[in-house]
């Protein structure tokens, strides 16, 4: 019998469905704009993050392939250079994960864009980043003085470890970003689906 699935659920969805109350809706215009403007001028958009906020970028720039803009993941072998003008979407909760800094960093020196997804604006990649978009979530551990007070208090680690809230947070976000850019380009679910993979790998 699951023990503590029921519980991690509501955990995670409540904070997904509370955090729409922390994230600002202006940054979230700024993103959409910025997106909706590199995709009518033709240009590409790069998407780095490393771990499952990785994941959360693929699936991020598989849409927007679906919805007919020039989607890479940073790192494919695939993936063109960045060139002026394109937009680097660099998702990181702690917003210093070395990887995606570089990648930033190396944006800027081209003369691209860079649009952070981060829990911290006062970060290398807040910093470095042209626009933000706040996406609250857990994304460090917990010290070992702090692990002890609490159990000493009788406060408990939350279900979802490490950056969990951060990830699945991030991963809705960008889903109704993707939503807000399909009314805005007048595209509907039957054209998505013709960019979709045909070809399956068993």
């Amino acid at each position: 019998m699951v023990t503590y699935f029921k519980q991690a659920y509501l955990e995670i969805a409540t904070f997904i469905f509370r955090a729409l109350d922390t994230i600002k809706l202006e940054e979230i215009e700024k993103f959409v704009k910025t997106i909706e403007e590199i995709y009518r001028a033709n240009k590409k958009i790069l998407v780095v993050g490393v771990g499952r906020s990785g994941l959360v970028g693929r699936a991020f720039a598989m849409r927007l392939r679906h919805l007919g803009a020039r989607s890479y993941v940073v790192g494919e072998t695939i993936t063109p250079s960045v060139e002026e003008g394109d937009l680097l979407v660099a998702i990181s909760g702690s917003g210093s994960t070395q990887i995606v800094v570089a990648a930033a960093e190396a944006a800027k020196k081209m003369k691209a864009k860079v649009a952070a997804i981060t829990t911290y604006y006062d970060s290398p990649l807040g910093r470095l980043a042209d626009l933000v978009v706040f996406v609250p979530g857990r994304t460090k551990l917990a010290s070992m003085d702090d692990y002890f007070a609490r159990q000493i208090l009788g406060i408990h680690e939350p279900l979802s470890p490490l950056g969990t809230l951060f990830e699945d947070t991030s991963m809705v976000v960008l889903d109704a970003v993707v939503a807000e850019l399909m009314k805005r380009l007048g595209k509907n679910e039957s054209e998505l689906a013709r960019r979709h993979a045909n070809i399956e790998v068993p």
